[in-house]
């Protein structure tokens, strides 16, 4: 199979350094988040400046940086889908970003965890595509090695709860069986989204730091699609404390980063 051709060689014919420039004093850590309306109405919140911007044929994707309780941080949006998202973020350490927190939406497998309730992904089931030019095929790759105590720290500072366990990255979210949904659900997974497994194994395989959380969204776990809280209108209020949560836990990585520079 061709996804089984790994190439572990660092340099392609096209390399983000050829059309991204590095930019000097770049935020220690980078956070992003995927919907639209949950970052613009976060960015509202900070006297941003833009520091740079990603392009791409859909458009140009600014980088900002704003700072949080007198810490610099680099924020952007992510695009949804992981071919776009691992290249994005390609593009972005080539502008000099070191640390990346990613935090989105995802649909549960497990009816018991609540509408926007925190999920920490351990490992992630690879069915998908991008991974496998980043990382030698296999079904699971493990993800959030690095930072997971320290945001459960952050966790329990805030009152938030919590689940653990496996996720499902899938790039077709429109074949979403109710078998794969079952047979999913028995290897483990909690939850399933669109871009955990190839940002993982982009990261792994760049040498760079990454942690990824989840919002609960839309129910699958039942007889009917429950879309709940989907939709970026939906709960934006709690959908913006959690992305405090993820700048939190970025104090909590640049005090690390400091105490061993």
């Amino acid at each position: 199979m061709l996804l089984e051709e790994f190439d572990n060689r660092q340099n392609a014919v096209i390399d983000p350094g050829m059309t991204v420039k590095n930019l000097e004093d770049f935020p220690e850590v980078t956070v992003s988040c995927f919907s639209k309306k949950l970052f613009e109405n976060v960015l509202a919140l900070f006297d941003a400046k833009q520091i740079g911007e990603l392009r791409s044929a859909v458009g140009r994707n600014p980088v900002y940086e704003i700072v949080y309780k007198g810490k610099r941080l680099a924020f952007f949006q992510s695009y949804v889908g992981e071919p776009l998202c691992v290249a994005q973020y390609e593009d972005l350490m080539a502008m000099g970003s070191k640390r990346l927190i990613l935090l989105g939406n995802c649909g549960v497998l497990d009816k018991s965890i609540e509408d926007c309730g925190i999920i920490i992904p351990i490992s992630a089931l690879r069915d998908e595509g991008t991974s496998y030019h980043y990382a030698k095929a296999a079904e699971i790759i493990q993800v959030n090695k690095k930072y997971r105590h320290e945001f459960k720290e952050v966790l329990a500072e805030c009152g938030y709860p919590f689940v653990e366990g496996t996720t499902w990255t899938t790039d077709a979210c429109y074949r979403e069986t109710r078998e794969k949904v079952a047979r999913r659900k028995s290897q483990g997974a909690v939850c399933v989204e669109m871009e955990c497994a190839g940002m993982q194994a982009l990261c792994d395989f760049r040498g760079t730091e990454f942690f990824q959380f989840f919002y609960a969204g839309d129910n699958l776990d039942h007889s009917s699609w429950d879309p709940r809280s989907i939709s970026g209108e939906a709960r934006l209020d709690d959908k913006t404390k959690i992305v405090f949560l993820a700048f939190e836990l970025a104090l909590k990585i640049i005090e690390q980063v400091q105490k061993t520079a």
